[in-house]
């Protein structure tokens, strides 16, 4: 009695998260409240995440067959039934479980007169195949702009948006060989292999505890993935050069920027105070704070007065490029956001290269796979910037733009990102 007790927790708490980020919450952060209220289980971080990235499809399940929408205070009832779903679609549970456990966590949620409507929407859905398995499980509005800017690889796209993200690591190549790394790991249990392409990349074969990971206390590696560990070599910074992580947080990259080139001047800005403290968590866990200045500024509106020779714009953008990783953006992002995301893009560019020295570089990132905010933003610099001109780079993975170069998700297992490198005139 009481392990069945236990297993219906488990299932309410992960409805919880799902009824958290329903409401306009991030996915992050409720699984975050979870944690620190009840520690880390598996099984709920599995119901919610895979409830999340299948929340598009288990909706368009389910919602025909309520009479009514659930009340604002009854959130957590459309999280049931779709945790439910998730388990009889997703996880192979048998239906009649996937309905029994779903009715009775409606007594843990505290709300027993829903059993009839729970049980009577679960059995109906989760026999009801017409469809669902050819939806597009993405917002209209983000299929249609990936059909036409990919006509051949937007089906990829969304599928690949649909996959797990591997848990990808970057150890610090200056303090430990990558094979002594994955020695290390061996040694602890874990089962991983190098990323064919990035030289710093190790790729985990199942998810793990990161905090327990061999010398991740110690700041010899740093949960990022392989796409992203491709900003510092861009960057090529070097002894004695001044540089700028304009959007810094959480901290990956800065770290990297600071441990490939120790005798850099590394300034990294970010305009959120609780992103600027775990910034500051990052580069003090890989030893790099005595090196890096951390400042809290909105760069877009309070431009710095310094000269850098390297600029590192990790802009903010839509996002679509790491759905994998953040299933929820397919419920919050909208078409309106990319308006005020291009214009704070072209602000940081604009406003950075005038921080720029003659002679130096800029490398502009996105995790973004929409064209307007990464190639078309670029050719648009360029134009309006005479002393500004492209250095191509090409990689052994995805593909060159018009300007930069673009990684599609899923591609050699990395996520959605863009880079452009971007040398000022002498």
């Amino acid at each position: 009695m009481a392990e069945a007790r236990h297993a219906l927790n488990l299932r309410a708490r992960a409805t919880r998260a799902v009824a958290a980020v329903l409401g306009g919450g991030s996915l992050d952060a409720a699984l975050d409240a979870d944690r620190a209220r009840h520690g880390r289980h598996g099984l709920v971080e599995e119901l919610a995440i895979g409830t999340i990235r299948h929340t598009p499809r288990l909706l368009a399940l389910a919602t025909p067959l309520l009479k009514r929408p659930f009340r604002k205070a009854d959130q957590d009832l459309q999280a049931l039934i779709l945790v439910g779903l998730y388990q009889a679609r997703f996880m192979a549970t048998p239906i009649p479980v996937a309905v029994s456990e779903a009715v009775a966590t409606t007594e843990v949620l505290g709300k027993p007169w829903a059993k009839g409507v729970v049980n009577a929407v679960l059995r109906a859905a989760a026999k009801d195949d017409a469809g669902t398995r050819d939806h597009p499980n993405h917002p209209e509005w983000l299929v249609a702009r990936l059909k036409a800017a990919w006509p051949d690889a937007w089906r990829a796209i969304l599928a690949a948006n649909d996959e797990r993200a591997p848990l990808t690591l970057r150890v610090d190549t200056e303090q430990i060989a990558r094979t002594e790394y994955l020695h290390r790991l061996a040694s602890s249990g874990v089962s991983a292999h190098t990323h064919p392409l990035v030289e710093t990349a190790v790729i985990l074969a199942h998810g793990a505890q990161v905090l327990e990971l061999p010398g991740f206390k110690e700041g010899l590696v740093t949960v990022q993935d392989a796409a992203a560990q491709l900003a510092a070599p861009l960057l090529a910074a070097c002894a004695g050069d001044a540089v700028l992580d304009a959007c810094a947080a959480p901290g990956g990259k800065t770290g990297h920027i600071a441990q490939s080139a120790p005798q850099a001047h590394v300034t990294a800005v970010d305009y959120d105070p609780a992103r600027v403290a775990r910034l500051r968590q990052t580069v003090e866990r890989l030893g790099c704070d005595a090196r890096v200045r951390v400042l809290t500024q909105d760069l877009t509106a309070n431009p710095l007065a310094d000269r850098f020779q390297r600029i590192l714009i990790d802009a903010p953008c839509s996002a679509t490029g790491v759905i994998r990783r953040h299933p929820d953006i397919k419920l919050h992002r909208r078409a309106s956001d990319l308006v005020p995301l291009r214009l704070a893009q072209t602000q940081l560019l604009d406003r950075l290269w005038q921080n720029l020295a003659p002679g130096g570089t800029m490398v502009y990132a996105t995790c973004s796979v929409l064209p307007e905010e990464n190639e078309e933003q670029i050719l648009a610099f360029l134009e309006r910037t005479p002393d500004a001109r492209e250095e191509p780079w090409s990689f052994g993975a995805g593909r060159r733009a018009r300007t930069g170069w673009q990684f599609l998700p899923g591609e050699s297992g990395m996520d959605g990102f863009y880079y452009a490198r971007l040398l000022r005139r002498a």
